[in-house]
């Protein structure tokens, strides 16, 4: 999400009148890649034209870091769309599962049908229109997830938009006793030292992924308290490179150097 790259598009002459209530949604392509901007050079997220369900920046794999324990969830859930990389991916890899994504921006899920190939809704995959912050506050979605991911960044992308310990513990509410909480943080910013302080407050265990090159740094946080065993996680991470392609055997790499 948080890498710097320049629009193709033409940027438009911005007048002094109302501030508008969502930032403009903006594309950009380069080698093969569409991006999306938020009227900014910050990308909030890409596709590989030719490979439209693949999570295709480093960060978006790492956010797959919780099928390291859980191989067959029943209910995967993503707190902000972006270009529905995360939710693509997930609904293809686990046929059997339910996908819920949840996105305030109805801009956003409108470019995402039409420009980043997110299917409609179905039986199995529900995209919401509504505020992540109201999700995870809703009684009927306690205890109901096996993962959820969390990538919740604005135009400025200074640091996520909801990042309270309350926030946080309304995400681990949702979750079912064996649920794991990914997000994606900005290392070399103010935010990911509360960030880390709210998720550490809200959940049993949180262990942090050394950094991508681009600066995103992913926590995985664990609703309870479970032991790292890096020889069991080797023969799974084997298991997701088969089944995936996503570079798994380096999440656990990364979780030996933690």
């Amino acid at each position: 999400m948080l890498i710097k790259r320049k629009s193709i598009e033409k940027e438009e002459s911005s007048r002094p009148a109302r501030k508008p209530k969502y930032a403009p949604v903006t594309l950009s392509e380069q080698e093969g890649v569409r991006y999306l901007h938020f009227g900014t050079e910050w990308v909030q997220g890409a596709m590989r034209i030719r490979k439209p369900n693949w999570p295709e920046l480093e960060y978006a794999q790492q956010m797959m870091a919780w099928m390291l324990w859980q191989p067959q969830p029943r209910h995967i859930a993503q707190l902000g769309l972006g270009t529905a990389t995360l939710t693509k991916f997930c609904y293809t890899t686990f046929p059997d599962a339910t996908v819920t994504a949840v996105e305030l921006n109805p801009a956003v899920i409108n470019i995402c049908a039409s420009m980043f190939k997110l299917p409609p809704n179905d039986a199995r995959l529900q995209v919401l229109e509504m505020d992540a912050l109201d999700y995870v506050n809703d009684p009927a979605n306690a205890g109901t997830l096996d993962a959820l991911q969390v990538d919740l960044y604005d135009a400025t992308a200074r640091g996520p938009v909801l990042d309270t310990a309350e926030f946080y513990q309304a995400c681990a509410s949702c979750l079912n006793d064996d649920g794991i909480m990914t997000v994606n943080l900005f290392g070399d910013h103010p935010s990911y030292a509360r960030n880390t302080k709210a998720i550490k407050f809200a959940f049993a265990q949180v262990i942090c992924l050394p950094p991508v090159h681009d600066g995103n740094v992913i926590a995985i946080a664990f609703k309870r308290q479970r032991p790292i065993d890096l020889e069991a996680l080797k023969l799974r991470a084997a298991e997701i490179v088969a089944a995936t392609k996503l570079p798994a055997k380096s999440w656990v790499k990364g979780l030996a150097a933690t």
